[in-house]
């Protein structure tokens, strides 16, 4: 079975907004984002190019200080649950090192901490097995295919054991039959770590396989446009995808967009 998430609150946004300064002027970003996130709770940042999503993350990940308002994680500040090492990221891109092999790409936070080789070398075959890359310890990142590094990355971002994920678009780039998969691979992992997840998308349906609750944001300013409850089942199951709810998610989420 799943997890369930608790409703203890592990991530808090209060207000938060974002400005840039261009050449020729002030941009706003975000407007006035407040949300909450439960502890062991799978949520996706859903909406269009443009909308902050990526921004909204980076905020919670302490990658950049919010213009205005306050994020907190666990009752504390953004950057000291970065410096108690709470998250791990995933970007879109898996920016592995194609030097290494990659058992040495998943330990790399482990080895830059100090940890024995040994224990390094242990924890790169536990998580290989929970990805689904079991007999790819030393194989190299150009010898994988794109599904298969993002597999590694997501490995390595577990391999801190971290309270809180967070994943920046990571299947966009892949055909839609890897990204169907992986999710449905993701989803198991979740089950079994039981971290509380952050997930950008810009597709509905992912966001709602994918989901506990779906935050959709709405662009020019980025803004909290709803908060969309998924009451689909756990364990989902490819099927899910066909059933006349999970159409009706898509209706109702994409009725729920401002501005675009």
């Amino acid at each position: 079975m799943s997890l369930i998430a608790t409703r203890v609150p592990e991530i808090q946004l209060e207000n938060v907004e974002m400005r840039y300064q261009t050449d020729t002027a002030e941009v706003l970003a975000l407007h006035q984002v407040s949300l909450d996130i439960a502890k062991g709770e799978f949520v996706s940042l859903l909406g269009p190019s443009g909308c902050g999503k990526t921004t909204l993350l980076r905020l919670m990940a302490d990658l950049i200080e919010p213009t205005g308002g306050r994020v907190t994680v666990a009752g504390k500040s953004a950057k000291e649950a970065r410096l108690a090492q709470k998250y791990g990221i995933v970007f879109q891109s898996p920016v592995l090192y194609d030097w290494r092999k990659v058992k040495d790409n998943i330990t790399l936070p482990l080895e830059l901490m100090g940890v024995k080789k040994a224990r390094r070398d242990e924890k790169a075959l536990e998580l290989l097995e929970l990805v689904g890359l079991k007999g790819f310890a030393d194989k190299y990142p150009w010898q994988l295919s794109g599904g298969m590094q993002q597999r590694v990355a997501i490995a390595r971002a577990l391999s801190m054991e971290p309270e809180i994920l967070l994943m920046d678009e990571p299947f966009s780039a892949l055909d839609e039959f890897t990204r169907e998969r992986l999710n449905e691979e993701l989803l198991a992992v979740w089950s079994k770590v039981g971290s509380t997840v952050v997930f950008v998308t810009h597709s509905v349906p992912e966001s709602i396989f994918l989901s506990d609750r779906v935050f959709v944001l709405s662009p020019h300013p980025g803004r909290l446009s709803a908060i969309v409850d998924i009451p689909l089942p756990r364990p989902r199951t490819a099927e899910m995808r066909n059933s006349p709810e999970f159409f009706d998610l898509i209706a109702g989420i994409r009725d729920s967009f401002e501005g675009v």
